[in-house]
């Protein structure tokens, strides 16, 4: 048997006031293969990892269990201790008696201790027969793949380029920007966001280390942290973009007219079209769905004004194979749509908005050049009725999170239509107001007091009219308990923001998992935020959840950061707590390959026999494989068969 040391903590009063540590110790130390136990207020705090430091060294153990809290929170750092002490970082295991025990079990301090020392055994009859693993070494391909172009995909691309690492950008529209592009001012500060955000957008297209694929897609993607493979679908625009000189000649002769989505349709484009004026890149693109001039050539009208014959009906969609050693997702987000939700109106009355519409209303470059006007008769609203939560924090809707900005942007949406009409009067109907950022709540207050807008706190039940041209709102106050009804000019309904369409495809492709909710997932909230549970990947924007400007911009440089540690390493290291295969008694039946969600084993012949191959790279130790095979050849490292069997037997005696 090993020696091993046991340390128990106390972790204050979180474990100690539920487990008698004492009786812990006295019990543990006399277990077999353990040589010492201790404990200590903090094990995780300097004098605390100094007592196992000193006990390694002078009790000479060649193995460790540290009783405390979850392996998530410090594992690593025991590791890192004992590896500093001469010891193999994977001789050292976490017995969590705090989430397993003492937090479950307040009422019985009996049972509760009883059931921590045969947590801290299990972990012991573990350790008995844990190898001195080595990390796995892999090269790492210094190159990032960025996917998605909006301010999240922008910020990331160049704090990653600015470390000088190369950057493959990858947007599926048009051009660069996103949603903040479409926005008329941000808040609190109400800057222009074209006017952050354009000088960005051109950083891009000019930096030596980026890359830019608009109007491309993600078809593949295989491989692994460091060693990524990926395949590009990059869309044809029928346009050469470096002869484009954007004289607009081929937009006075197209003779199709469709819905322009850069303006959340309030407004028609042509079917060869530049979405925005600051686009990048600055091209225009045919909308090949729309145009009648392919297949044969029924108009070809473009390409006959066009003088420097940018038009080219015979481009092809192109495949474009690359190898990346990372990979950031900032996809974005979309709205609900409000069509799902009929009460309010929204489709059967022009004059009910969603917030990106009125953005486009509100802003310079808008189809009304700034001024608020009803789609409806082109008026000027004199009273506009804003509802927040719509969709947002609704069971019946299956969103019952917080899209987190509505709020705020509420409030600027009424600072700003007051600003435009002075004498117009802006109402909000709210169920909380949520204004969790810096200078956020001054900007909310400063919308309820120097530009007076009337705050209702309750839920609108239904919006209609009633035989004029004036919109009904019905709600309720639920300060005062009466129901109200307001007539008004225009609504605009604070949708709740889900992930961007496409996202559910992507995650697929790139094997990396989502909440309930179609948001990527962190590996941890707190202490990864911006990593996936798979390796090499990153997250960034509203991929991951609803957030604001800010909290985007630092997410994405917080991947950047981490992507350039990554590529800062000559080589990378890979958890060697990996699947081994035990080629003499595999019967090469291939169910492991089908089963395995990393795509990290094949089947190959070796002696003339078909036996499974572990790609231990790729493999996280997920154990679906091992759950499945037959004939019992595949085992984890330092959690095989015969360990777990072991640790059970410890726990039910």
């Amino acid at each position: 048997m090993k020696r091993i040391g046991v340390f128990v903590c106390w972790c204050g009063s979180n474990i100690a006031e539920v487990v008698d540590i004492d009786q812990v110790v006295e019990t543990i130390k006399d277990y077999p293969g353990v040589a010492y136990a201790e404990d200590y207020v903090y094990m995780c705090s300097d004098p605390g990892q100094k007592l196992v430091q000193d006990a390694i060294k002078d009790k000479k153990l060649n193995s460790v269990i540290i009783a405390c809290c979850s392996p998530t929170l410090h594992e690593a750092t025991f590791r890192d201790l004992s590896r500093l002490t001469g010891l193999n970082p994977y001789q050292c295991e976490i017995a969590n008696i705090r989430e397993q025990c003492s937090w479950v079990h307040k009422d019985n301090r009996e049972e509760a201790t009883l059931k921590a020392i045969k947590i801290i055994r299990t972990m012991v009859d573990k350790a008995n027969q844990n190898e001195s693993l080595e990390p796995i070494k892999t090269p790492v391909t210094r190159r990032a793949l960025v996917i998605g172009g909006g301010i999240a995909g922008i910020q990331a691309s160049l704090d990653i380029a600015d470390a000088g690492y190369e950057v493959l950008l990858v947007e599926k529209n048009p051009s660069i920007g996103g949603h903040m592009i479409q926005l008329s001012e941000t808040f609190p500060t109400l800057d222009c966001s074209q006017c952050i955000l354009t000088p960005k957008m051109v950083a891009v297209s000019r930096h030596p280390k980026i890359q830019l694929l608009a109007y491309s897609e993600i078809q593949e993607i295989s491989g692994y942290v460091g060693n990524f493979n990926v395949r590009i679908l990059k869309k044809p625009r029928y346009v050469i973009e470096d002869k484009c000189n954007l004289c607009g000649k081929c937009l006075d002769v197209c003779p199709v007219i469709t819905p322009a989505k850069f303006e959340e349709n309030l407004v028609v484009r042509k079917a060869i079209y530049l979405p925005f004026p600051q686009a990048i890149p600055a091209t225009y693109t045919i909308d090949i769905e729309q145009c009648p001039g392919f297949l044969p050539i029924a108009c070809g009208k473009c390409a006959e004004v066009c003088e420097p014959e940018a038009i080219d009906f015979d481009m092809q969609p192109e495949i474009i194979e690359e190898k990346v050693g990372a990979i950031v997702v900032t996809t974005g987000y979309d709205l609900y749509s409000p069509q799902k939700i009929g009460e309010y109106g929204s489709g059967k009355y022009e004059d009910v908005m969603d917030g990106l519409q009125f953005e486009r209303l509100l802003s310079a470059t808008g189809p009304t050049g700034g001024e608020v006007r009803r789609l409806s008769d082109n008026k000027v609203p004199k009273r506009v009725v804003f509802v927040s939560c719509v969709g947002s924090r609704d069971p019946e809707h299956h969103l019952p999170y917080c899209s987190k900005i509505c709020c705020m942007y509420m409030a600027k949406h009424a600072m700003l239509y007051k600003h435009k009409v002075p004498d117009g009067e802006a109402i909000v109907f709210y169920i909380d107001v949520r204004a969790g950022g810096k200078g956020y709540e001054e900007f909310v207050t400063r919308a309820q007091e120097e530009d007076r807008v009337l705050y209702i706190r309750g839920k609108v039940s239904k919006i209609f009219k009633n035989g004029n041209d004036k919109l009904i709102v019905w709600g309720a106050d639920t300060l005062t308990g009466k129901q109200v009804e307001v007539e008004c000019d225009m609504v605009v309904l604070a949708m709740a923001m889900i992930p961007n369409d496409g996202t559910k495809d992507l995650i697929s492709k790139l094997k990396i998992s989502s909440n309930e909710h179609g948001f990527i997932s962190e590996a941890h909230p707190k202490l990864r935020p911006v990593e996936s549970i798979s390796a090499g990947f990153f997250l960034a924007g509203c991929s991951q959840a609803p957030k604001d400007i800010p909290e985007t911009v630092a997410q994405a440089s917080a991947s950047a950061s981490k992507v350039a540690d990554l590529f800062a390493e000559k080589e990378l290291k890979h958890e060697p707590t990996v699947v081994t295969v035990d080629e003499n008694i595999c019967n090469g039946c291939g169910i492991c390959i089908s089963l395995c969600p990393y795509d990290a084993r094949e089947l190959e012949i070796k002696d003339g026999n078909r036996v499974a191959k572990v790609n231990e790279t790729l493999c996280e130790g997920c154990g679906s494989c091992i759950s499945a095979c037959p004939s019992g050849a595949a085992q984890l490292r330092n959690l095989t068969d015969n360990q777990i069997i072991k640790m059970m037997e410890s726990a039910l005696s």
